[in-house]
């Protein structure tokens, strides 16, 4: 009796086929190219960082040639930094600038918000649409009368002109939070109502726990903006050194030291580090708010 041939595929075990042994091969080749464009977008934020520290571990001569790779490496701009720069001046001036700015605009913006979104009197779609106008409003429109402004009061070659106006509200600010309000039920405040909470206590006690991801996000917002401001400290601060941020300070030193490459990296990067940590600490925040509220946007 001939013995029927069998094809190989036929041999082969249920599911497998001629050169499975290169299956995690071939994953890995379809898993790159149905993610070409994430990893492309990955590579090109990456590689700018990666270039910045590089940068910063050559010495001055090496920055200046072709090389990619520090030979040796060199960490020695880093304390130059501190030496040759009165850096703890500068990231203290921001620092004061951040956190007044933000701390300023929580407490005006939170409250507008609040009565734009939660409370109904007549005029409120007015003021809601000013507000808009304001955000949309170019700042060099209004730059020369309000700079005259703050010079009658004495007030230019400091930061007080970009942090005082936080007081009166922020308009973005304003906008955002008033757009997370509006996904909070008013039946809540209405429950608290009728057991007898003011609507001061309405907002503190129940919109303001319930809209955490919200005032996270425009604190956020807000720090990252002043932090990384330099068209305000160019116009009110420029005149006085003391008061430079580390935006403007970063600026002015890669004007005056522009073939310093090696240090001017350095010093970009020390000016990141900073930024970087508290954006994860205020991410983890953030999604924890959102977990602990139950309510959803």
């Amino acid at each position: 009796m001939t013995a029927v041939s069998q094809s190989p595929l036929a041999r082969s075990p249920r599911g497998s086929a001629p050169g499975s042994a290169r299956g995690p091969h071939r994953s890995l080749l379809v898993w790159i190219a149905e993610h070409a464009a994430l990893v492309a977008l990955g590579v090109l934020t990456i590689a700018p960082i990666v270039f910045v520290i590089l940068t910063s571990l050559m010495s001055s001569n090496q920055a200046l040639t072709a090389s990619i790779l520090p030979r040796p490496f060199d960490f020695s701009n880093y304390a130059r930094v501190f030496t040759e720069l009165p850096l703890a001046q500068w990231f203290g001036n921001s620092s004061l600038y951040a956190v007044l700015a933000t701390a300023f605009m929580l407490v005006s913006s939170v409250p507008a918000a609040y009565a734009l979104a939660q409370i109904k009197f007549k005029g409120a779609n007015l003021i809601f649409t000013v507000i808009i106008v304001a955000m949309l409003l170019p700042p060099q429109v209004t730059a020369v009368p309000v700079y005259v402004m703050w010079s009658e009061l004495h007030l230019t070659g400091t930061l007080w002109p970009l942090i005082l106006p936080n007081l009166l509200g922020d308009a973005f600010s304003i906008f955002l939070l008033r757009q997370f309000f509006m996904t909070i039920p008013k039946e809540y405040g209405d429950a608290a109502r009728m057991d007898g909470c003011s609507e001061w206590g309405v907002l503190w006690r129940v919109v303001v726990p319930m809209a955490r991801p919200g005032i996270a996000s425009a604190a956020i917002f807000m720090f990252f903006h002043s932090w990384n401001d330099y068209y305000g400290p160019l116009l009110y601060a420029s005149e006085n050194q003391a008061a430079w941020p580390v935006a403007y300070g970063l600026a002015t030193f890669r004007g005056q030291h522009g073939t310093d490459w090696s240090m001017t990296m350095a010093m970009t990067v020390v000016v990141m580090v900073p930024v970087v940590v508290i954006f994860f600490f205020a991410q983890k925040a953030f999604v924890e708010g959102i977990a602990l509220t139950g309510v959803k946007g």
